[in-house]
């Protein structure tokens, strides 16, 4: 990236850590599902600093950029690595959620036994240095071990921090959390071909923009990244695409927390149509909206246009009271229907995701509700989540101020595990009802009922065979989320968490190879079996066109009907007071002037 011949090679080891699955070991695949955008981002400012030698033109840079995800740490090869250059260079472990913190903590602990720099930055650490007064035992402890803390963006700050890391006078927190940076004319989020080779589809990602407008108390995203959008200018957006394409990349997850309400959707969804329909780049997009984006003139036509083919939508709960509860007013139930019926007319595979354990939840409420899910709205795919008390949101912020108890090891803030009480649920009732959940939303009769909307609305049935195949697996074969899942579990003998022991070689490998035989076993099973149920959508579909209440078209009538409207006071609270503020914007009704003859 530099000049050749220099003296000096700084070493730059950018590390996305994993976390533990439950029985101490890395989550890690052979192909993982999720690009690590973070990476990207940083991997990008990296390599944007090495070719303009901020270092000075005597020293070139050895970057490398990992996920652990999909790729073994190898700890020793680093610290011999870093020693062959006389400690000349750093290791950062970038994008840190609060799951991954803890595996975070367990690589940076031996390298700074051997003397290398380490810096830890991501969700984590700048939530909490954002949300709490005071810090956190967790914080504390990576410092007294000498971790420099990055709080905030790196965008403008990266030169500072590989300065310091040469010269070997890295700061201990790096707090920029009051002095958001703006994207435009940034370097662009970019990862070698081979590190975006390890992800299923060879995916790649990048934020078109960051921060949020809304003000959910679950949310980290809006005390990181703040509440006022920042973006990436559409030109930004095309450089990026055709740098990827050249590459052979083509497919990108954008992870705007919700792309709607970028300022610039419309002027960047034109520029990938034009690169589509003009050029034949055929760019395939996942993104992230909320659930009124269908409000906004033409968003989703164009999204179609610009080779949106998955969208992710915060459903969160079709209880009114519940999303009041988490200040998730911009949810209106009334609209569920409309947005994923304009969505279903689109071709786009729909995902939601479903937060289970809202104050007003009960195992008896969460089960009714998803079988009104099933009947009445066409999604595809719900996953599920516990509600969780993030570090960096509000709600966490509350339960640690008012000294309420939650879970200390942040291994479990996966969204997949209890970690604080809930008022009408034990901690049995509320992780059975999470268990019970996905059975009863994947059953092989709503499976088979997916399939035949997607039949009726035109939907590619092998696209939607392979999506529903992970989300109806995952959990129950592989035991993680399927956000979490990838192509082939990978588990080395060593790779287990500290205090846990190392299994002896003569009882790990027989396990192992067991347990990759017995699920590959029920992976094939289970794809046959929602295979046949594909072909059998089909066939019905080619006799004679399936439709049932979920693809009917919406009528003002059915708040009066259907169960999501009327299954509880609370509903049809939501719905009297909804209608109540769409009466009030619309205001009277204007008197008609007739012109005499």
């Amino acid at each position: 990236m530099a000049a050749t011949g220099a003296a000096r090679r700084f070493q730059l080891v950018l590390i996305k850590p994993s976390h533990y699955d439950d029985d101490g070991y890395v989550i890690q695949w052979l192909r993982s599902s999720i690009p690590a955008n973070s990476l990207a981002c940083v991997h990008a400012l990296a390599a944007d600093a090495a070719e303009r030698q901020v270092l000075g033109p005597d020293v070139t840079f050895d970057i490398t950029a990992v996920d652990e995800t999909n790729t073994r740490i190898r700890v020793d090869e680093i610290v011999a690595r870093m020693k062959r250059h006389g400690g000349f260079g750093l290791v950062g472990l970038v994008g840190v959620q609060s799951n991954q913190f803890p595996r975070a903590m367990d690589i940076a602990r031996p390298l700074r036994a051997a003397g290398v720099p380490v810096m830890i930055g991501g969700f984590h650490v700048s939530g909490q240095i954002a949300m709490l007064p005071e810090r956190p035992a967790d914080l504390q402890e990576a410092l007294e071990l000498g971790i420099s803390l990055f709080a905030g963006e790196a965008e403008g700050r990266m030169d500072r921090v590989l300065a310091d890391a040469a010269a070997g006078r890295l700061e201990p927190v790096y707090d920029y959390m009051h002095d958001l940076p703006g994207l435009e004319s940034a370097p662009v989020p970019f990862l070698p071909r081979e590190t975006v080779g390890r992800v299923f589809d060879h995916h790649a990602s990048f934020d078109a923009g960051r921060g949020c407008p809304f003000q959910c108390s679950f949310c980290t995203i809006i005390n990181v990244q703040g509440r006022k959008s920042r973006r990436r200018s559409p030109d930004d957006v095309e450089a990026l695409i055709r740098r990827h394409w050249a590459h052979g990349i083509k497919r990108f997850f954008i992870t705007d927390d919700n792309f709607a309400r970028n300022k610039d959707w419309e002027a960047i969804f034109d520029r990938i149509i034009r690169i589509r329909e003009q050029e034949g780049i055929d760019v395939r997009l996942v993104i992230q909206v909320d659930t009124l984006c269908h409000k906004i003139e033409n968003f989703i036509e164009k999204a179609r246009r610009a080779g949106v083919t998955r969208v992710f939508i915060g459903l969160e709960n079709i209880n009114p009271a519940n999303l009041m509860a988490a200040n998730k007013r911009q949810n209106k139930i009334t609209e569920y229907r409309k947005m994923l019926l304009a969505w279903k007319r689109a071709g786009v595979l729909t995902y939601a995701g479903y937060i289970l354990g809202f104050p007003g939840d009960t195992p008896d409420s969460i089960r009714a509700d998803i079988e009104i899910i099933k009947r009445e709205l066409p999604l595809d795919i719900l996953e599920f989540f516990f509600l969780t008390p993030l570090p960096g949101s509000e709600d966490h912020k509350a339960l640690w101020t008012t000294g309420v108890a939650m879970d200390p090891d942040m291994n479990k803030y996966d969204l997949e595990h209890v970690t604080t009480a809930h008022p009408k649920m034990s901690k049995a009732e509320w992780e059975a009802i999470y268990r019970e959940a996905w059975e009863a939303y994947y059953t092989p009769a709503h499976a088979l009922t997916i399939f035949r909307r997607g039949a009726a609305t035109g939907m590619g049935l092998s696209r939607l065979l392979a999506v529903l195949f992970v989300f109806s697996a995952a959990l129950r074969i592989e035991k993680v989320h399927p956000l979490q899942v990838g192509g082939f579990r990978l588990k080395h003998r060593r790779d287990r968490r500290p205090g846990l022991p190392i299994e002896p070689a003569w009882s790990f490998y027989p396990r192992l190879a067991w347990e990759i035989a017995s699920k590959h076993a029920q992976m094939v099973k289970h794809w046959i079996d929602l295979d046949l149920l594909r072909r059998r959508a089909k066939r019905e579909q080619a006799r004679r066109p399936y439709t049932d209440l979920a693809l009917t078209p919406v009528t003002e009538e059915e708040t009066e009907t259907l169960a999501m409207f009327t299954h509880s006071e609370d509903a049809r609270r939501g719905v009297a007071h909804l209608r109540k503020v769409e009466a009030l914007t619309r205001g009277p009704p204007q008197p008609q002037i007739v012109a005499a003859e």
